[in-house]
Parts: C-alpha cells; sequence; structure tokens
C-alpha cells in the first residue's frame, strides 16, 4: 500500500513539473516574424532581405529588452 502511494505522488510530482516546463517552453517560443512586405516597386523582397530584416528585429528587441532591465536594476537600487 505503502508503494502505490508513493508511485501515485511521483506520477502526480512529474506531471506538475510536466505542465510547469510546458508554460515555460510555451512562454519562451521565439516569435514568427511575419514576411515583409512586397517593397516599393511591387516586387517582394529576397530571402536575404527577410533575413536581415529579421536579424535586425531581433536585434532591436534584444537592445530594448537589455534597457529596460538596467532601467529596472537602476530604479531598484537605493
Amino acid at each position: 500500500m505503502r508503494t502505490l502511494f508513493s508511485l501515485v505522488g511521483l506520477l502526480v510530482v512529474l506531471a506538475i513539473i510536466a505542465m510547469i516546463a510546458k508554460k515555460q517552453l510555451q512562454a519562451v517560443a521565439p516569435a514568427i516574424v511575419p514576411p515583409a512586405p512586397a517593397t516599393a516597386d511591387g516586387n517582394a523582397p529576397t530571402v536575404q532581405e527577410q533575413s536581415r530584416a529579421a536579424q535586425q528585429k531581433l536585434l532591436q528587441d534584444t537592445n530594448r529588452a537589455l534597457e529596460q532591465g538596467a532601467a529596472r536594476a537602476s530604479d531598484s537600487q537605493p
């Protein structure tokens, strides 16, 4: 009986950990970059242009996050 309760308890703990891990992985999933709009001359952007745009967006997002973190750190210090 004691072994059965231990096994059930272990399964409950594993289920809770799995749910938490799933939520965490969904929270940090990379955002899908929408395709870039057509250029002024009506041509669709090339893969290289799309790649540069995605890299630029990632760089801007990272810099903004770092600035926000630095601002929070400086606000929390007395």
